[in-house]
């Protein structure tokens, strides 16, 4: 099976991941407006709650690289259920995002479901109400 070159970066960056505790390792990519591609894991930490999401560390990438828009994210974790942005990185998403973000949740197979990110969060506050 073919998949966008998007979904693979995420399965590399989630066999990349540090997650010694949990045994849940996640991986994220993204596809900024430029068409540029960035990708991270998470990685946890012996002191809870100090580890790091797999989205948070694809969009520092991008933000390192200077680019600040997102086109859509893949996540992807293994396990039966969506392994779907936790709360807090769904915030981190919509600060670079727009409701009409794509973001796709993913198992190891390939894309579980496809939503916007103002499905995904909806109402949500932004830079754009400062």
């Amino acid at each position: 099976m073919k998949h966008d070159p998007l979904f693979d970066l995420a399965i590399d960056a989630m066999q990349a991941a540090y997650s010694p505790y949990s045994q849940f390792p996640v991986g994220a990519a993204i596809r900024t407006s430029k068409g540029t591609l960035f990708s991270g894991c998470n990685v946890e930490n012996a002191a809870f709650p100090e580890g790091t999401c797999a989205e948070a560390g694809a969009i520092s990438a991008m933000v390192r690289a200077g680019e600040t828009q997102i086109q859509e994210i893949y996540v992807v974790g293994n396990g039966d259920k969506l392994v779907s942005p936790c709360g807090g990185c769904r915030q981190k998403i919509r600060e670079f995002g727009t409701a009409e973000t794509r973001v796709h949740i993913c198992g190891p197979e390939g894309i579980r479901k496809s939503v916007t990110l103002n499905d995904l969060l909806p109402l949500s506050f932004g830079p754009d109400h400062l």
